[in-house]
């Protein structure tokens, strides 16, 4: 990639191609990929940040300038929907496959058992996240989970933060997993990534849900065909039924008029660069 030379030769190693959809970078990744990218980067015990992106993420990114930056400076922001794929393969990214949330957790836990990681979930509603954890630990009886934290529905005021601070200071997680909705959990790594000094920070929005059974899986050929956000819409029709049936149909209108070239969404790299340095390095 061009831009190689605006980052630093520790960071120039973590760097992957991307596809660009609607102005976001995406990396050009599959699950293998972004698995072995996280365990390396934890190695390097400096803090950043992975985003889990799909439709829902790009469209808010596409109207809010400041959370594409944010996506367009993680160290890897992952395809989470089978259309960044399809996106991805038709930019000449033939390996690029799509990092769902949950299994991307699932299989990061695993990781953690065999290697030591520490993991430490924040978000969810009240008892989600302690939940989690102990569902996790009886999958995998060597993962360490050494923190749960429940967030209000709102910023967190100095109090709450210097009891989270104190948590993370004592536990010393390697990954901090974020269960918060998008654009919250991304706003929320981009601001605290520095103050933590975790060496990851994961955005993973329902996965929280998914592995306390509070959200139901779907069956792989319906991931495959892209139909899982009506499987979803199904399961939640009050609250999703606005972003499914807003966001998908402005999705497919403005990304058939970037692939037919009849406009352009140019990746803003130097900014990207300037919020990267002063969020990660």
């Amino acid at each position: 990639m061009r831009c190689n030379k605006l980052f630093s030769k520790e960071q120039s190693e973590f760097i992957h191609d991307y596809a660009n959809v609607l102005g976001v970078k995406v990396s050009a990744i599959n699950m293998k990929l972004a698995i072995n990218i996280a365990d390396r980067w934890i190695h390097q015990e400096k803090p950043n940040y992975i985003c889990v992106t799909g439709v829902h993420g790009i469209m808010e990114a596409k109207y809010h300038p400041e959370l594409r930056h944010i996506l367009n400076s993680a160290l890897v922001n992952a395809p989470d929907g089978m259309p960044m794929s399809w996106v991805g393969h038709l930019q000449g990214h033939s390996e690029m496959d799509r990092v769902f949330g949950p299994d991307f957790m699932m299989a990061m836990c695993q990781l953690s058992a065999e290697r030591g990681y520490r993991n430490f979930f924040y978000g969810g509603k009240p008892g989600v996240a302690k939940e989690l954890g102990e569902t996790l630990t009886r999958r995998f009886p060597n993962l360490q989970v050494v923190g749960t934290f429940t967030p209000p529905f709102r910023d967190l005021v100095p109090k709450e933060e210097e009891e989270l601070m104190v948590q993370l200071q004592q536990s010393r997680p390697h990954i901090l997993w974020v269960g918060l909705s998008t654009p919250k959990q991304e706003i929320f790594m981009a601001q605290y990534v520095n103050r933590f000094q975790i060496s990851l920070l994961i955005g993973v929005g329902a996965a929280f849900d998914y592995h306390t059974g509070r959200i139901q899986d779907c069956s792989d050929w319906i991931k495959r065909a892209g139909l899982q956000w009506f499987h979803r819409l199904l399961q939640d029709p009050r609250h999703l039924w606005q972003r499914y049936l807003k966001n998908n149909p402005a999705f497919l209108w403005n990304i058939a008029f970037q692939i037919f070239g009849l406009r352009r969404y140019p990746i803003d790299l130097e900014n990207t660069v300037k919020l990267q340095r002063r969020t990660v390095i």
